[in-house]
């Protein structure tokens, strides 16, 4: 399920393709300092992925803290997509988690809340700078027993959308959890 663009690779071309612009302009880059133009280098790369992320995502509604019926009756928590992603799009409903993949989302994972185990979160530095993360899944769904949903924008505000609508499927399913020791 790796269909997003890899952030590492797309910051090392944008960086040295900004190095390769620089060289070959007509500023003399002798009289300012390596680190200064190294920080500037790193500030404009970060911002051309942002705006490229933005230019994506024109045409995908975020849905973040807006709640959405769905015909089904289920209500929309959240919608995303991965940071950089054109073919992938999450969405977390007060039932389940649903992964679209294809230009027209034509394969469909769902995995129900009531079957989560654990959700965990992590960002590199470079993630931390740009907002995104990963979010883990375990639950007890054959298919896909461990999930990631990657490149997330506001992944702690995610987590936590999805943390309380685990609870709350359980909770109105009258489920418990208990650990396996």
């Amino acid at each position: 399920m790796e269909n997003s663009m890899n952030i590492n690779e797309a910051r090392a071309r944008i960086k040295a393709r900004s190095w390769q612009a620089l060289a070959q302009s007509d500023v003399d880059l002798k009289t300012y300092d390596q680190n200064a133009l190294d920080s500037l280098i790193g500030i404009v790369t970060d911002a051309a992925l942002l705006e490229l992320d933005e230019e994506i995502g024109n045409s995908i509604v975020q849905t973040a803290g807006r709640e959405v019926v769905e015909e089904d009756g289920e209500k929309v928590l959240w919608e995303g997509r991965p940071f950089l992603s054109l073919n992938t799009r999450y969405v977390i409903t007060n039932e389940r988690v649903r992964i679209f993949e294809g230009m027209l989302a034509k394969d469909r994972e769902d995995i129900e809340l009531v079957r989560v185990q654990d959700i965990d979160q992590s960002q590199s530095i470079s993630e931390r700078l740009l907002n995104i993360g990963d979010i883990h899944l375990r639950s007890h769904d054959r298919s896909h027993p461990e999930t990631v949903l990657r490149n997330v924008k506001g992944p702690q505000e995610v987590h936590e959308i999805l943390r309380r609508a685990v609870l709350d499927a359980r909770k109105r399913h009258k489920l418990t959890y208990r650990e396996e020791m």
